[in-house]
């Protein structure tokens, strides 16, 4: 139930969960552990409840959550040294739901390998194996009608997917012609038909599913899935606009330390909860780091810095910071091409129609992102031999510099590599999103995103003072690694080459962004340096890793030096994957809440 702050604080003020985060880890493990009656948990929210908002449920709004102070959080990085001397947007969901109630809805899963890197880092029990077995819980696979597969190709049978889970997983009332000319192009260009996408091999390119629900034509997200369907538990208490401070903690036996409770501030006051059995964070890969190092958890020369009493030294708080980016790349499409695209909605009286058209289940606003690619380096360039024995020449010669755990990673970087892992993106989307030339009005685009997801870059996020209302420092460091920048010039010249390709080439009138002065690879090095964007799927800055290796947390999520305290977020997979982690945070989830109730066995 939502709850008023007396509510939680005076009734009795003691829970026996108390989780930080009402996002998609958080509000999915305090559904699992509060199918027991008998257990009690408080989710503390920062955000708003959002709940029956149009704007979040309405499908096809991409990006326009962004900036809304009441959906979005707004994070800023440092200036980017390497990318132009820019500081960049990092946008995270505020409210229930958290990102699930702003993303574009994508569902996808990494290659069953590199979910098993998980395990091979030093943590059993994470593996493709328990990864399908979790996220199966969560989803709800709706399959579209014997006609809707036929008319879009749409191979069924390649997905195995849950179907009994609260989750709402399908495809959206509409699919356009279009959508299928595009891929009809992807495969005149080469690209392979994904045999297993959802299912441990997604290398090639098809249409992926979308949290969306078929039945309403709307958002499916955490809220929906895992509070509302729940929200009449008297044992599941949850509180928004609650802000986290710090972790309440005491001294406990062997030199280690005991979560007692949460302090947060709601409406100006400050307050604390206690937590009988634990306090698990579920902040995400920007917020449990900070709220770590604010209750005294992390590197000696950051606390000391801040001016907090160290409580657990433990150097890899805030450190390993790994994250996707992309460069999007917008095409106008000639006036006879029948495709509806989002740019139409910038009318307000097709806006207006197209709410109507909703309503009936028809028009705009029943997209979602379906056009979808993974690709091997060997496919998108002829320079992937070079650029793997560049990047490993620089790896083995600075090895005595990495940090601890660090060269491990990059040895299954470099594997990956080697074997022709799929760690570029090609996503396609029929609306306007690219910088710097603008739209014309009345005008219709199709927008390419080239992406990087198998990154080599490392960052690190830390805390600048004692002040919970500070947002923490952030340092992507992208490019730090330049076999980075070199893949992503690739791509966009690779990106580039698809408009030329039919049918799609048939279908456009020109590029708009890069736009034709941009040629030379010098040129489009420092179109992507000045305008690439991170796509926010930041991890690993609470890494599960052994703690000699930099490691956070252990293989049950408990945050070494403590007894009782746990993440359960993104920030715990150590090694960044090629897939959108919405569906992985789901299966970190799940399989928590099994770790916490003692039914899990690796």
């Amino acid at each position: 139930m939502l709850a008023t702050v007396d509510e939680v604080v005076n009734s009795s003020g003691t829970y026996d969960y108390v989780i930080c985060g009402g996002g998609t880890a958080g509000l999915t493990v305090a559904a699992r552990l509060t199918e027991d009656p008998s257990v009690s948990v408080l989710v503390l929210e920062a955000g708003g409840a959002n709940i029956d908002d149009w704007t979040i449920l309405r499908s096809a709004s991409w990006g326009s959550h962004f900036g809304n102070p009441n959906q979005s959080w707004a994070y800023r990085t440092v200036n980017q040294k390497h990318a132009a001397n820019q500081e960049l947007t990092w946008v995270r969901g505020k409210g229930l739901g958290g990102s699930t109630q702003i993303n574009f809805m994508s569902w996808t899963k990494p290659p069953a390998s590199e979910i098993d890197d998980f395990e091979r880092l030093g943590n059993p029990g994470w593996n493709w194996k328990n990864h399908q077995k979790y996220v199966a819980r969560t989803e709800g696979f709706v399959t579209p009608s014997a006609e809707v597969q036929e008319r879009n190709h749409l191979l069924i049978d390649s997905l195995e997917i849950g179907t009994d889970g609260p989750l709402k997983v399908a495809y959206p009332g509409t699919i356009d012609e279009g959508e299928l000319r595009v891929r009809e192009t992807l495969i005149n260009a080469g690209f392979p038909i994904a045999p297993l996408p959802l299912n441990g091999d997604p290398k090639g390119t098809f249409f992926a599913p979308s949290i969306y629900d078929p039945a309403t034509h709307t958002r499916s997200y955490a809220t929906t899935a895992f509070y509302l369907p729940n929200k009449d538990r008297k044992n599941f208490v949850v509180l928004v606009d609650a802000f986290v401070n710090r972790v309440v903690t005491e001294d406990a036996e062997g030199g280690a330390i005991t979560a007692k409770g949460v302090e947060f501030e709601h409406e100006g006051a400050t307050y604390t909860v206690n937590a009988r059995k634990e306090v698990i964070l579920c902040t995400g890969a920007l917020k449990s780091p900070h709220i770590l190092e604010l209750s005294g958890i992390g590197r000696k020369d950051v606390l000391e810095r801040i001016g907090v009493p160290m409580k657990v030294e433990l150097p890899g708080v805030g450190e390993n910071l790994q994250d996707h980016f992309s460069v999007s790349m917008s095409y106008e499409l000639r006036e006879e091409v029948d495709w509806e695209t989002v740019d139409l909605l910038r009318d307000p009286v097709l806006e207006a129609k197209h709410r109507e058209l909703h309503a009936q289940g028809k028009g705009i606003y029943t997209k979602a992102p379906v056009n979808l690619s993974f690709l091997p380096l060997d496919l998108i360039t002829d320079k992937a031999d070079a650029f793997y024995e560049t990047i490993k020449k620089k790896i083995t010669e600075n090895a005595h510099r990495y940090p601890p755990g660090l060269m491990e990673q990059y040895e299954i970087q470099l594997e990956r590599m080697r074997q022709g892992a799929p760690g570029c993106e090609l996503i396609c989307l029929p609306v306007f999103i690219s910088v710097p030339n603008p739209p014309a009005p009345g005008k219709r685009y199709v927008t390419l995103f080239p992406s990087l997801n198998h990154t080599f870059s490392r960052g690190w996020m830390h805390s600048k003072s004692s002040n919970p209302r500070d947002d923490p420092e952030i340092d992507p460091c992208f490019f730090e690694q330049e076999i980075d920048l070199d893949i992503q010039v690739e791509l966009v010249k690779f990106a580039r080459g698809l408009a030329k390709v039919s049918p799609l080439k048939e279908m456009l009138v020109s590029e708009v962004n890069p736009g034709p002065e941009i040629q030379t690879d010098d040129q489009v090095r420092d179109y992507v340096k000045q305008f690439f964007f991170s796509t926010w799927h930041t991890t690993a800055t609470c890494s599960m890793l052994p703690k000699e290796k930099n490691g956070v947390v252990d293989p049950n999520l408990k945050v070494y030096g403590t007894t009782n305290l746990r993440v359960v977020d993104f920030s715990i997979a150590p090694l960044i994957f090629a897939a959108h982690p919405t569906a992985t945070v789901f299966a970190i989830a799940e399989q928590a809440a099994d770790i916490i109730k003692g039914k899990f066995s690796a």
